[in-house]
């Protein structure tokens, strides 16, 4: 933002209103172009379409939480939903105020740091090769947690299997930058028919 001549007020607010990641980095070069609030809503869609599968995963979670839920909704991200889907929380501890409280961090970590950003701006010139790879490496975790609880708990590793090679077929299939979405509705959809026919099939042992 500094860099395009906004003030550091700017920063501040989209962090703490947007909170939508590399969407707010697209959101500075689209306040120099001319406003199309259409266009906008689609890239928008595009780029944080995981989140509505992050929501789906999490119905369940987030379904007794009262008025705390709208915040969680709005606050929920990568970080977010890696913790409250893979932490299992002691029966002493409130789920609500457990997912809330990492929700809250998160957002005041991102906003902290958006606003060190823009006030030190002129001060910080270093870079870090290879931050990009965290979000790599986080998604990786979850998976090999996924997949060892799977097995402690006696289950099938078919959902497991199933994102890795939906994944990797649409990647070659669709390239890297048009694989993720395609690969998301593809899971979903193969999910919700194996849902499907288990419960046609439990009715007809019954």
């Amino acid at each position: 933002m500094h860099s395009l001549g906004f003030n550091p007020i700017y920063a501040i607010l989209m962090s703490a209103l947007i909170f939508a990641g590399s969407m707010e980095f697209i959101a500075a070069q689209l306040l120099l172009t001319t406003f199309d609030p259409f266009n906008v809503f689609l890239l928008t869609l595009m780029l944080n379409a995981r989140h509505i599968f992050y929501g789906i995963a999490l119905l369940k979670s987030y379904k007794k939480t009262g008025v705390f839920k709208y915040y969680l909704i709005f606050g929920l991200c990568d970080e977010t939903f890696a913790i409250n889907k893979s932490t299992d929380v002691p029966a002493n501890i409130d789920k609500s105020k457990f997912y809330l409280y990492v929700t809250l961090l998160n957002h005041s970590y991102w906003v902290i740091g958006a606003t060190i950003g823009s006030l030190l701006s002129t001060l910080i010139s270093f870079e870090i090769p290879g931050i990009h790879f965290v979000m790599t490496a986080l998604f990786v975790v979850i998976f090999m947690n996924q997949w060892l609880s799977e097995k402690d708990l006696g289950r099938s590793h078919f959902n497991s299997l199933l994102g890795v090679i939906i994944t990797v077929i649409c990647l070659i299939i669709f390239s890297k930058d048009n694989f993720m979405l395609v690969s998301m509705l593809i899971i979903v959809f193969i999910l919700l028919l194996k849902r499907a026919i288990e419960r046609k099939s439990k009715v007809a042992d019954s």
